[in-house]
């Protein structure tokens, strides 16, 4: 009877409508809730999570007769997301004995339109885990032994390949590298060993807004269109949308916009390399805002590279000049760049995809500001670090806005000028990841306790829960001393 369940289309249970788009965070904590319920075999509460429009297709006793046969599987052992796209997440789910994919759409009231398990396929089922994993790690206490534990498990995972992952905490600075650089190499990383961080990226372009604010340059309330050319400033739809709107993603733009994989050269490999500032102008003239600006959050990488190219615009700069001079070379981040330098950088590593592929790094253009940096754990650390400091220095100051509160978030977290804002044992702290086709980046900060985590990876299997664990680790003994 199981062979037959898991052999097939275990069930399909689906309403595709209007689902607005939602963030991989909102789509996750709705699934924990589902994996909490499935687990507990609480049907009706599974049911109750389901939007109307979910349920004028599909009864509770149409989905009661599905969860009964899934249940006979027993207990989830291990939920993991293996893809994220047009707003629908695919989780692998391992029972004790089998496994099955899992696809959830979530709208922006908590509820899911669309729910789907299926027999998980080869394609996407995950490489054996490895046996054995070379590290460069120094255990001393008992917190290092975590660290190391999480860690391994990572990158024994079969898609995982390298791991580096640097700690600052007690006014001590440690740092753990694990893996292989380049598979089958048996070349362990190092603190100058350079990864995709992704969207951390958005973190260093809200410190050079800041900074520009700081600096009465701009102001967080004014206006986009003033700085638009006048054949995109007209456009009634981004009159509301300010700059402070940008940087906590309460615009009303997109996540992405309906053009960028559609313009001459793209590359679904590549997919940012030839999306220019033309390319972004082009949509933004004709765009249409369907929600208030300012008044619902959405995360939008439009949004930030949006930012990006206003801030090299207002300065008459490059972006990538623009962050040489306000942010690394102040701090010395000699080892963050968009386009690594051989010269003065070792190369970006390989990148492995969600399956354990080797994948080609991302490239951008007029959309570096969301996601197009590159770094290591000594920068990365620098850089937060600076976060701790009692505000002297202009880019201190700048720093220090980015973590003022601006907007409560759907996923019970509130969100400052990029940082997403987190609360443990009443101590806060300020985090946010990053992602591409071949990299995982985790980057989280406690000014109060000055603690901070740096996670980098070069594989697609998301680094989220293991930074957050460390980082909760490591706030726990702060709140116990």
């Amino acid at each position: 009877m199981r062979r037959n369940l898991l052999t097939t289309l275990f069930t399909l249970i689906s309403f595709i409508g209007l689902a607005q788009s939602q963030t991989e965070l909102t789509n996750k904590a709705v699934f924990n809730k589902i994996e909490f319920f499935i687990n507990t075999k609480m049907t009706d509460s599974i049911y109750n999570l389901s939007s109307e429009n979910f349920k004028s297709q599909i009864s509770n006793d149409q989905l009661a007769f599905v969860l009964n046969n899934l249940y006979q599987l027993g207990q989830i052992k291990q939920a993991e997301l293996i893809d994220f796209h047009d707003n629908t997440a695919t989780y692998l789910l391992q029972f004790p004995k089998h496994a099955l994919q899992a696809k959830l759409q979530v709208n922006t009231d908590y509820r899911y339109d669309l729910l789907l398990f299926q027999a998980a396929e080869k394609s996407v089922s995950k490489q054996e885990d490895k046996t054995e994993v070379i590290s460069n790690v120094e255990r001393v206490d008992p917190t290092d032994f975590f660290i190391d534990s999480l860690a391994n498990t990572y990158v024994k995972k079969g898609n995982a390949q390298s791991l580096s992952v640097a700690i600052f905490h007690n006014n001590k600075y440690k740092s753990f590298f694990y893996g292989e650089t380049e598979k089958g190499n048996q070349t362990i990383p190092s603190e100058n060993t350079l990864y995709e961080i992704g969207s951390i990226s958005k973190v260093f372009t809200a410190t050079l807004l800041a900074d520009l604010v700081k600096k009465n340059t701009i102001h967080l309330e004014d206006s986009i269109s003033k700085f638009l050319p006048d054949s995109i400033s007209t456009n009634p739809s981004l009159k509301g949308i300010t700059f402070q709107m940008l940087a906590n993603h309460t615009s009303g733009l997109p996540r992405l916009a309906d053009n960028w994989n559609t313009i001459a050269g793209f590359n679904a490999k590549d997919p940012y390399a030839n999306y220019d500032r033309k390319a972004l102008f082009s949509f933004l003239k004709n765009f249409k805002n369907s929600k208030t600006p300012g008044e619902e959050y959405e995360y939008s990488n439009l949004g930030f590279g949006l930012l990006g190219e206003l801030l090299s615009i207002i300065t008459k700069k490059p972006y990538i000049q623009l962050l040489q001079e306000v942010i690394l070379t102040p701090l010395s981040l000699t080892n963050t760049t968009d386009k690594p330098d051989p010269k003065k950088q070792q190369v970006a590593l390989k990148a492995y995809d969600e399956k354990g592929n080797e994948t080609p790094s991302w490239n951008w253009k007029a959309m570096v500001g969301a996601g197009g940096l590159k770094s290591n754990v000594k920068d990365m650390m620098l850089f937060a670090v600076e976060e701790f400091k009692m505000p002297q220095t202009e880019l201190q100051h700048a720093m220090g806005l980015t973590r003022e509160f601006t907007f409560f978030t759907p996923n019970n977290t509130d969100i400052g000028l990029a940082w997403h804002i987190s609360m443990l044992d009443g101590l806060i702290y300020f985090h946010h990841n990053g992602g591409t086709a071949g990299s995982s980046s985790f980057l989280a900060i406690s000014p109060d306790t000055k603690t901070a985590v740096v996670v980098l990876s070069n594989a697609a299997e998301s680094v989220d829960k293991v930074g957050v664990q460390m980082m909760e680790k490591l706030l726990e003994q702060s709140a116990n001393q």
